[in-house]
C-alpha cells in the first residue's frame, strides 16, 4: 500500500498530523510513553492544560486508536489512560523530537 500523500488538501494524514502535532497532543503522548495515568496525574503533570483542553485531547487521542482509556465501576470511578500498541510507536517517533526541542528551544527562543 502506497503511503499517504501528506502534501495534497484532501489527504488523511492532515487530520492524523492536525491531532498528534499539537502541543497538548505531543505532551498527553510522551506523559503517557511510561506508565499509565489517571486524569487528575495527567493534569498536574503537563502544567497549563486545561480541563477543557485535556479532556478535548484525550477524547482525540483516544478516537485515533493511540490512547486507551480504562473506565474501572469503582466508587469512586477510577479512569485510566494509557498509549496502545500505536501510541507507542508513535512516541518512539516524538521523543527524540520532544528531546531535540528541549536541548535547542533556549537557544532558538532566546535568539530572537
Amino acid at each position: 500500500m502506497p503511503a499517504a500523500n501528506v502534501f495534497a488538501a484532501g489527504c488523511a494524514s492532515r487530520v492524523v498530523l492536525d491531532h498528534i502535532t499539537s502541543k497538548w497532543g505531543v505532551l498527553v503522548i510522551v506523559a503517557l510513553t511510561e506508565t499509565s495515568l489517571r486524569w487528575g496525574e495527567l493534569r498536574r503533570g503537563i502544567e497549563g492544560i486545561s480541563e477543557k483542553m485535556l479532556a478535548q485531547t484525550l477524547r482525540t487521542l483516544e478516537a485515533d486508536g493511540l490512547v486507551h482509556r480504562d473506565a474501572q465501576p469503582t466508587i469512586p470511578p477510577r479512569v485510566d489512560y494509557s498509549l496502545t500498541d500505536r501510541g507507542h510507536e508513535l512516541a518512539a517517533h516524538l521523543l527524540p523530537l520532544v528531546r531535540w526541542v528541549g536541548v535547542n528551544a533556549g537557544d532558538i527562543v532566546g535568539g530572537r
